[in-house]
């Protein structure tokens, strides 16, 4: 994933963050500044394709700018705007809509009447609350479909937003559909594979990129901390216990970045067994986001805790996204399914590498 492509990306994305501030950005905000950088240089629609009005490229492409605003802690949906949205769209054949458009994965009610299209439910809608349309997939009829719903600026008695946070601070907001007619709908039939397991998957795979950052981003000031910081006349690095720990958390973070890699890899490659990389990459970052808090969190001592560190920023994105997209448990319950199934992976296994 080090091609002069993805070097370039880092560079120009780097730029945009450089000098930015996620303490600026208040709880369940949105750092339209970024947002604004990113768009213009077209970098929050990478891996989705030109014709339906993407920046094209690689899916490894927009992984690049997924991880570098998840180690800055910066509040923008890129994850929820081109891995979820824009897949969905251009699966459908549907073209992107003008503003900012996210996805849910839950599915809303339909009914067709005169040629307008009436949805009822309830749907999670991550940055819901600053979000121009929201991409959803709806049951209507016997028909499956993926439909584009326009977010109302204001609450009507059909359609109203209930706002929430996670721990990260990040808007994590639910739409309550009742009878919300859409009179021009902008809806194609869902293909096979858009269905709730699959966009599961891609949020999966979304999180697990993202929580190998915030690996990666507490290893960072953990190390800079432990050095900088002396206890008894030397640096906190120098005693034993101390450099146990930090080892410890390397390994974590390292575990975190190899697995999200080989998923991210089989998805793109569209691997067979890419199901199976995304399963054990998202429980290897759900188990393991814990263990980097903690640590993280003791090499620090009483100080991170706050909303204002960038400790504090990163640990509370692991502990909110290692729950997102489906917990440890739910994979490692996958995983065990697979090997009951003995998948196409099941030799590596039983035979080893070759």
């Amino acid at each position: 994933m080090n091609d002069d492509v993805h070097e370039e990306i880092h560079t120009a994305v780097a730029a945009i963050l450089r000098g930015d501030s996620a303490e600026r950005t208040p709880s369940g905000g949105f750092d339209q500044p970024v947002w604004k950088g990113l768009s213009q240089g077209g970098f929050h629609l990478l891996g989705v394709p030109e014709e339906v009005g993407g920046s094209g490229g690689r899916l490894s492409d927009l992984a690049v700018v997924v991880d570098l605003t998840a180690f800055h802690a910066v509040r923008v949906p890129v994850a929820e705007t081109a891995f979820l949205a824009g897949w969905m769209l251009a699966r459908a054949e549907l073209s992107l809509p003008e503003g900012l458009v996210v996805a849910s994965l839950d599915k809303a009610r339909g009914e067709r009447r005169s040629g307008a299209l009436r949805l009822s439910g309830t749907l999670r809608i991550p940055w819901g609350r600053h979000a121009d349309h929201v991409v959803t997939t709806v049951r209507c009829g016997d028909e499956a479909l993926v439909a584009v719903l326009p977010v109302a600026a204001q609450e009507s008695d059909a359609m109203r937003l209930v706002t929430a946070e996670n721990l990260a601070g990040e808007p994590r907001d639910t739409l309550i559909l009742d009878g919300v007619d859409l009179v021009d709908p902008v809806a194609a039939a869902a293909p096979s594979d858009v269905n709730p397991a699959a966009l599961l998957r891609r949020g999966a795979l979304a999180r697990s990129v993202q929580l190998a950052a915030s690996a990666r981003s507490v290893l960072a000031s953990a190390s800079r901390y432990v050095t900088e910081r002396e206890q008894f006349g030397r640096p906190l690095a120098r005693f034993q216990a101390v450099q146990q720990q930090l080892a410890v958390l390397a390994a974590e973070a390292t575990a975190l970045q190899a697995s999200a890699d080989a998923a991210l890899l089989a998805v793109e490659a569209g691997d067979p067994g890419a199901g199976v990389a995304v399963a054990a990459a998202k429980a290897t970052a759900s188990a393991g986001a814990q263990v980097v808090a903690s640590i993280g969190h003791q090499l620090h001592g009483a100080i991170g805790y706050s909303a204002e560190h960038r400790l504090g920023q990163a640990t509370t994105r692991l502990w909110s996204w290692r729950e997102e997209f489906g917990s440890e448990s739910y994979w490692h319950d996958h995983l065990a399914a697979a090997v009951r199934q003995d998948g196409p992976w099941w030799h590596l296994l039983t035979e080893g590498t070759r």
